[in-house]
């Protein structure tokens, strides 16, 4: 009651503070992340050895299971590992229990590597250590392509110039391109006239070391200037690296260029990008840390301009599978959805009220609710998300109990007769305990929420928290906001008139609909109170005919599909082949494009966006970690296929795909992967994916 009275005594306060929300609140959402998702904070380090040469079962024997080892007496809160060997590269994830220390996991993981490296094959070096959670999936990608510049341009500008700029966007990280050359200096030896010349390759690679190397010199004091003094050790050009002498005999001396020819060349390509069926680089960009998905590609669209201008005109950059579309189309769903609910719930209490002031009144409390609820979890460190937007969505309709109740109650006391004052102040104290039990009671259904484990727990505790926040704010501006609008705009209260008169009495035409709705509803009143009393009657026959349909009910539980979470259609399908071991890079290429040729006759072209190929391994282990393609050498290729905004069902076209492809294309596998950003965050750190295509809906 006390809080009551003082609405009562100093309205203005309470006016304010309702102000100032409306003010603060759209600042706050503007400054808040929004995404599709809260973020999934499952710790995760790679680590990434790489020793070139060493075949994948040694990488593994000799690499992986030491440092497994380790790592099970080094480092604390470990919930399991995961470990790829492929040649010349093992890529160890480890993963962490929930609240665990990863910046003290971080020093341990580093301390132990550094310490096993003198365990380990001799010349290795240091591993890489990566740092990700499951918000870390793909958002955008970027393709490279051109009529007349190489894959070996390709890769560099991608690597040099383009990547290095993409860095700068906060919450964006990009591995290295997929696809293209990497560029290399390689040295051609023609076999014969290394014969003739008596000498052996591993006489130019001593050659080679011996005299291409970076020496430290310093400076000199010559009279009163010092002078930085340079060491011819290093050849700066091509010539200079064909002019290495490798041998000197009594015929004279011999050069590089006399049994080998030095170019600008490339290192063996094992990764091949198409993007729709032209060579290409395709760079990566990864969602990194809490920063909101739509605020990185806004931020990457924004840098084309400057990306373009860095590279020459003849570079196509191309923006492909954009996962910022479906996240935008989703959360501005969500929104809609919420506003058309909003304005059923105060049109309904219109109807019932028949006031428009006490429908003013408790509609105030829906927008103010909500904007408190999303202050509070911002203050939280959470993002907006289909998940909060969703709690609020839920809680549009019970938001208003409260704020109904106290008017109901406030206009039954002033048909008593009371004082405006009086009224208010009687109808908040006869229902002060009612709607506080009603708020916590609807609060407490969602505390088990917070006991949730992994996945699960980062998802629905922003929702639990969204509508118990708005809930609190509801009864909270029930008991102040609701009695001081009340004291200004209840105070010409009328009582009702009778309801069959009173269509003659009033000119007003909503009042008209208003009292139809009334007498409609006091029929419908009369008829269920007529058959409740039949009920109780028999009330036997009624329980009978009650557990009959509840068990009824129950029959139908094995033909509803069961899942984790509501499938989504984003217009992505992720296909993944792999064909024969041992299948030279090139070879898999030929076969994706067969692949490529039977999926466009079995996708109309008019629903077709882009095919992305990805075939063999990258050259960055980075690239490895990122990837839960399950790629594991030049054999494999993942096919991406983006459909366009108008589009049937993707599960019916990977049916379609699953069954044609095995048939028509016997001894390859094929398997579809999770493709879209739900899915993709949704199957972090899953054995195998959650979501089947082909699972009963």
């Amino acid at each position: 009651m006390w809080i009551v009275r003082l609405a009562l005594r100093r309205p203005y306060t309470f006016v304010v503070l309702a102000l100032l929300l409306l003010i603060v609140g759209p600042l706050t959402i503007l400054r808040t992340p929004t995404d599709i998702f809260p973020n999934i904070d499952i710790p995760v380090l790679s680590v990434i050895w790489s020793y070139n040469g060493l075949p994948a079962d040694e990488m593994e024997r000799r690499i992986a299971l030491n440092y497994e080892r380790g790592l099970s007496v080094a480092v604390n809160d470990i919930e399991h590992t995961e470990s790829t060997s492929l040649n010349g590269i093992t890529v160890i994830k480890i993963f962490f229990q929930p609240g665990a220390n990863i910046d003290e996991a971080l020093a341990q993981v580093t301390a132990l590597s550094q310490s096993q490296v003198r365990s380990l094959p001799p010349g290795i070096t240091p591993p890489f250590i990566l740092r990700y959670n499951a918000s870390t999936v793909p958002i955008l990608r970027l393709a490279l392509s051109s009529a007349s510049l190489t894959e070996q341009e390709l890769f560099d500008f991608g690597n040099n110039f383009l990547k290095t700029q993409l860095a700068t966007v906060p919450g964006a990280s990009a591995p290295l391109p997929y696809g293209g050359k990497q560029r290399q200096i390689m040295i051609d030896i023609d076999s014969r006239k290394l014969q003739e010349r008596n000498l052996s390759p591993m006489d130019v690679v001593s050659a080679v070391s011996a005299q291409n190397l970076i020496l430290p010199s310093g400076t000199a004091k010559i009279g009163s200037t010092e002078y930085s003094v340079v060491m011819n050790g290093s050849p700066d050009s091509l010539a200079g690296l064909n002019n290495i002498p490798i041998r000197t005999t009594a015929n004279g001396t011999v050069y590089i260029r006399d049994v080998a020819h030095v170019r600008d060349g490339y290192q063996p390509q094992t990764n091949i990008v198409r993007v729709n069926g032209q060579r290409a680089a395709l760079l990566t960009i990864n969602k990194s840390g809490n920063t909101s998905t739509l605020d990185i590609v806004d931020r990457i669209k924004t840098m084309m301009p400057t990306l373009r201008n860095l590279v020459p005109p003849s570079l196509n950059i191309d923006p492909v599978a954009d996962q910022s579309l479906f996240v935008r189309a989703s959360v501005e769903g969500v929104l809609r959805e919420a506003l058309i609910a909003a304005c059923l719930t105060g049109l309904m209490i219109l109807l019932f009220l028949g006031n428009w002031r006490a429908t003013l009144i408790i509609a105030v409390s829906i927008p103010l609710s909500m904007i408190t609820s999303i202050i509070a979890l911002s203050a939280l460190g959470q993002t907006i998300n289909i998940m909060t937007l969703g709690g609020l969505a839920l809680a549009v309709g019970i938001l208003v109990d409260d704020a109904t109740v106290a008017i109901e109650n406030i206009s039954h006391q002033l048909e008593q007769g009371k004082t405006l004052e009086q009224a208010i102040l009687d109808g908040a104290h006869q229902i002060a305990i009612p709607t506080l039990v009603s708020t916590l009671s609807i609060c407490i259904v969602f505390v088990p929420m917070f006991l949730l484990t992994g996945v699960a727990h980062y998802l629905f505790i922003p929702l639990a928290e969204a509508v118990v926040f708005a809930m609190l704010a509801s009864y909270f501006f029930s008991r102040t906001l609701v009695p001081t609008l009340a004291k200004y705009l209840l105070r010409y209260h009328h009582k009702p008139a009778d309801l069959h008169h009173a269509p003659a009495q009033t000119r007003n035409p909503f009042m008209r609909v208003h009292y139809a709705f009334e007498r409609g509803f006091s029929r419908l009143r009369e008829r269920y109170r007529v058959f409740l009393e039949a009920r109780i009657a028999r009330p036997g026959l009624f329980v009978t005919l009650f557990l009959v349909c509840c068990g009824a009910s129950l029959l139908l539980l094995p033909f509803i599909g069961r899942d984790f979470f509501p499938a989504v259609d984003a217009g992505t399908i992720a296909l993944h082949m792999r064909a024969k071991t041992g299948m030279r890079v090139e070879e898999t290429a030929v076969l994706t494009d067969r692949v490529d040729a039977r999926i466009r006759q079995l996708i109309p072209a008019g629903e077709l966006h882009s095919i992305i190929d990805n075939i063999g391994l990258p050259v960055s282990g980075i690239n490895l970690s990122y990837s839960n393609t399950g790629t594991i050498g030049t054999s494999d290729s993942d096919i991406l296929i983006t459909l366009n905004p108008e589009h049937h069902p993707s599960a019916g076209y990977v049916r379609t795909l699953r069954r044609t492809l095995t048939d028509e294309f016997p001894g390859v596998q094929f398997a579809f992967l999770p493709a879209d950003i739900v899915s993709q965050t949704l199957n972090f750190g899953m054995p195998s994916a959650i979501d089947d295509p082909d699972r009963r809906p």
